[in-house]
């Protein structure tokens, strides 16, 4: 930790590090109280909102079932890796139901993300430059979707800390070839922990490890201590990961957590066309990234040499990372932000204040914030919705399970129901995304739950998580029209829900 902090005040101006340590410490903390209160004023209307987004209401909604004992993968499907999991269970017992205890978290992660930005652009941008860096980062993680708790709010930080190690230590290593090896492992050991959050981020610390071997070759370190370096820094990366494995095998749950977290992602069927018109929508959104980057005249410098390589290098491996697997929903854009921030700094400011691409770039992102903001208040829903539903639910629930078939999974947690099924994300059984990837039939999965008669069930009136499977939904209003009844309806946004109860008699 004392690495860290040194590295972060390091890259602050020279005035601000030559004075008394009292004076450092106090304006230090400003500019991380500044960034702070902005991270808490562009999230503050939604704050206590139990329904941001569906993401989010799921890893809240296992973090707590994990703390009555439930094991992921095992008692509740999915493909996210269990320190995500872990992590929101930490943040459920920091007191109510969990949901303004992670939301607070993630603001206060955006805010530090944002401080070590600067830290980083410091090396490359002037002082003003670096500042707005970090401001463009806030408002631009809300627009793409992540203005709540989404996985990018929480493992960037650990990544930006571990690329500022990196960047001391390859620094250190320029004068002294042998020196600052302590940095290097403690960035490693950040990425394996970012690792465990989101799995992507181990093509961001592979680049990074080969990028980190090739200057130990250029600097003439022997090839025998660049190759135990590597073993050492590809241990400490995936020993968290390497952890979590072995608890699974010794539990004889290996086979669960090996087809949920590393074989079902290659076993998605997502459809291509919608998948590119999201690209589109974010690449059209990272324009005025694109354009700083691109102004900068230092742009065509050789990959290997200056202070632009190792964050050029990350930017390059944080984009094919997030270009790989297809899927292109916009929050997974908050993965690229951080390097393409740094990287637009020094292109941001001119004579000291915003130039034109600057003005663009905030403009831009605090738009598009502002316009996320709106959606998720008025599209998806807030907590006196959610409440009402919670409440026309206990009301027929009676002990019994719940079947939320493409519904809000939150609602398992603020029923505090059983679950009918280890497949409750809301296009596990309703979309043929998820066909090839659960390891069992949706078809055959829908008619075991409904044959188990749970409680109630609630069922969007449309599909909004497409695309559609015909057969599942064609086989829950069989089953509802056969042994239910509607008696109530619920709206939770601009989405209409209906509530059904078993019929008797």
């Amino acid at each position: 930790m004392e690495q860290v902090l040194a590295a972060v005040a390091a890259q602050f101006p020279v005035a601000w590090r030559s004075g008394p340590a009292r004076s450092r410490a106090w304006l230090l903390a400003l500019v991380a109280a500044s960034y702070l209160g902005i991270a808490f004023a562009l999230r503050a209307i939604n704050f206590d909102n139990p329904n941001v987004h569906i993401d989010e209401d799921f890893y809240l909604l296992v973090g707590n079932r994990m703390l009555h004992g439930a094991v992921p993968y095992v008692d509740i499907w999915d493909r996210k890796p269990l320190g995500l999991f872990a992590l929101y269970a930490a943040m459920a017992r920091l007191g109510g139901d969990g949901v303004a205890a992670y939301q607070v978290c993630a603001a206060i992660s955006a805010g530090l993300t944002a401080l070590v930005i600067h830290a980083l652009a410091r090396r490359i941008a002037t002082p003003a430059g670096a500042w707005w860096a970090g401001i463009a980062y806030l408002p631009a993680l809300a627009a793409f979707h992540c203005q709540g708790g989404q996985t990018p709010v929480f493992y960037n930080l650990p990544v930006t800390l571990a690329l500022l190690l990196l960047t001391g230590h390859v620094e250190a290593i320029g004068r002294r070839p042998r020196d600052g090896l302590g940095a290097a492992l403690g960035a490693m050991a950040l990425l394996g922990l970012a690792i465990q959050i989101k799995y992507t981020v181990a093509f961001e610390g592979a680049a990074l490890g080969l990028w980190l071997l090739a200057r130990y070759h250029r600097l003439g370190l022997p090839r025998g201590t660049i190759a135990a370096r590597a073993a050492l820094f590809i241990a400490i990366a995936i020993a968290p990961t390497a952890g979590v494995t072995a608890w699974y095998a010794a539990h004889g749950h290996l086979a669960e957590l090996v087809q949920s977290n590393f074989v079902s992602i290659f076993q998605r069927d997502q459809p291509f066309w919608p998948a590119l018109g999201r690209l589109a929508k974010e690449a059209l959104g990272l324009t005025p990234f694109a354009l700083a980057i691109a102004a900068d005249p230092r742009r065509l410098a050789p990959l290997g040499t200056g202070a632009r390589a190792l964050p050029l290098f990350w930017a390059i491996a944080a984009v094919t990372a997030f270009l790989l697997f297809g899927s292109w929903f916009d929050h997974y854009v908050g993965a690229i932000l951080p390097p393409l921030c740094v990287l637009a700094a020094p292109m941001l400011v001119q004579h000291e204040r915003l130039s034109r691409i600057g003005r663009l770039l905030i403009v831009a992102a605090a738009a598009g914030a502002l316009f996320q903001t709106v959606h998720y208040r008025l599209v998806e829903g807030n907590r006196s919705e959610i409440e009402r539903a919670t409440g026309l639910i206990d009301n027929r629930l009676g002990g019994g399970s719940l079947f939320l078939f493409e519904a809000p999974p939150i609602l398992y947690m603020t029923t505090g129901a059983r679950l009918p099924t280890r497949f409750i994300f809301p296009t596990h059984l309703s979309s043929t995304v998820e066909a090839r990837a659960l390891g069992v039939d949706q078809l055959a999965e829908v008619g075991r739950i409904m044959a188990s008669r749970p409680a109630v069930v609630m069922i969007a009136d449309e599909c909004h998580y497409g695309p559609k499977n015909l057969a599942t939904w064609r086989a829950m209003a069989d089953s509802l029209a056969r042994r239910y009844v509607r008696y109530a309806d619920v709206r939770i946004g601009h989405r209409r829900y209906g509530l059904y109860s078993r019929r008797y008699g």
